[in-house]
């Protein structure tokens, strides 16, 4: 079961991305980041542990109906985020997944330029 010091783990060995506590009202919202936009966000000291990432709109419906695990975003746009729990309910490697996915989705929408520094191997 991935924990908070794993979660954390898993968004910062990306290239470029950093952690960042943006929000003042909630100062232990955790956001993750690349080229300056999320794409991961949780409060690490939360209980249940969830993480909030984006997805492609026709696989985040998927996996909603697949996995309750698995809901729309938290006050986020639904079509395009989910909010995963953690509890252990399901594969570490799927949520593995669903983090690169994320950081994926964001790095493809960046300027090349940024893209070709990041190293990204969607780029190549």
């Amino acid at each position: 079961m991935i924990d908070a010091n794993a979660l954390r783990s898993a968004c910062l060995d990306f290239n470029g991305a950093t952690e960042e506590f943006p929000f003042s009202q909630n100062p232990d919202v955790s956001t993750f980041k690349v080229g300056g936009k999320i794409f991961a966000l949780t409060t690490l000291t939360a209980r249940p542990l969830t993480v909030s990432l984006k997805c492609e709109p026709e696989l985040a419906e998927r996996l909603r109906a697949a996995h309750p695990e698995v809901r729309p975003g938290y006050h986020l746009n639904k079509r395009h985020w989910n909010t995963v729990s953690l509890d252990g309910g399901l594969p570490d490697r799927l949520v593995l997944d669903l983090i690169e996915d994320s950081y994926d989705l964001i790095v493809a929408a960046l300027p090349r330029t940024q893209r070709l520094r990041l190293d990204w191997p969607g780029q190549r």
